[in-house]
């Protein structure tokens, strides 16, 4: 018997290159940003800021010229802004159109530009939805302002909406609702498979979440994995134009599996958790910061991400080039 020695194809860094299965590209990568009316860095997030609409605008100019494929950008009203219906996430005025045209002005469709479409960040109770008296979200109720935040998104120029917030049948409402006022261009980029993760804490230092208990009862329990294959599906068949999984380091499994059915392409999230735990990690000196930074994110594309969120995308696509 001839005997197999697959180390032949590791001798070399050449050889590992022209070997390699998996190549992360920058246009793959999409940088997740806070814009806020006062810019301040995000104390568990090192690195990571809220910026005022000058400083998006820059890190805008600066995404499109490293050849990054878009941006995600999420509002942060000031406090008092906040109500119980989350209204700031439609107003005209509010923290998240005002960016997202800002955003538009200083790079035009050299990026794509990504709205969260979802209601956590406006509301006085810090939940992704209508609250009923009894203190569960309500359906159909947050279905309808989700359309009015869509609507006000696109005409503030995103170029895709994003709803997150885990409702009932929130992609076919939004569909519907753009297409009825002529905006049947701006693509949905549905979170089907969104956990209720313990991974999602530095972001809502970033958002200054205003959120008493927890998101359960809308999000995915951690230990389902058919139910994100589900969701997925459901999302599918409402016509989701990109699906999305989060968390997405921790949720391989759930990725694959959406990967494996679906026919449009598919984002992961490596969120604010994930993030955070690599820098403090790094910060001690117990792993080399940029070679966890690259193999977190191959991981992601490995197991079947076509678009990855990132807080690293911008620095990894100079590592990249």
């Amino acid at each position: 018997m001839i005997p197999i020695r697959p180390r032949r194809l590791r001798t070399t860094p050449a050889m590992r290159r022209l070997v390699r299965e998996v190549a992360v590209r920058p246009s793959q990568l999409v940088l997740p940003v806070f814009v806020a009316d006062e810019g301040a860095e995000i104390s568990s997030m090192p690195g990571v800021w809220r910026h005022d609409l000058d400083g998006v605008s820059r890190v805008a100019e600066r995404a499109a010229a490293v050849g990054l494929g878009g941006i995600m950008l999420f509002g942060v009203p000031r406090d008092y802004e906040k109500d119980d219906r989350g209204s700031q996430g439609w107003a005209e005025g509010g923290i998240l159109q005002r960016g997202l045209r800002a955003v538009r002005a200083a790079v035009g469709d050299d990026l794509v530009v990504m709205a969260d479409t979802c209601l956590d960040e406006f509301t006085s109770h810090g939940h992704c939805g209508m609250l009923r008296d009894d203190g569960v979200v309500d359906n159909d109720e947050t279905l309808a302002a989700y359309v009015s935040m869509a609507i006000a998104q696109a005409d503030a120029g995103a170029h895709v909406v994003s709803p997150s917030g885990m409702m009932d049948g929130q992609v076919e409402v939004i569909r519907a609702g753009l297409d009825g006022v002529g905006r049947d261009d701006v693509a949905i980029l549905a979170y089907a498979a969104k956990y209720a993760s313990s991974f999602y804490g530095p972001f809502r230092e970033a958002v200054t979440s205003s959120l008493q208990g927890d998101r359960r009862s809308y999000q995915q329990d951690p230990a389902n994995r058919r139910e994100g294959l589900r969701e997925a599906e459901l999302d599918l068949a409402e016509g989701a134009d990109m699906l999305m999984v989060k968390p997405a380091g921790y949720y391989l499994d759930v990725l694959a599996d959406v990967a494996a059915v679906s026919d449009v392409p598919v984002a992961a999230y490596q969120v604010s958790g994930e993030y955070s735990m690599v820098e403090a990690a790094a910060a001690q000196g117990w792993i080399d910061r940029t070679a966890a930074v690259e193999e977190s994110v191959t991981a992601i594309v490995r197991a079947g991400a076509d678009i990855v969120l990132t807080y690293w995308a911008e620095e990894m696509a100079g590592w990249l080039k």
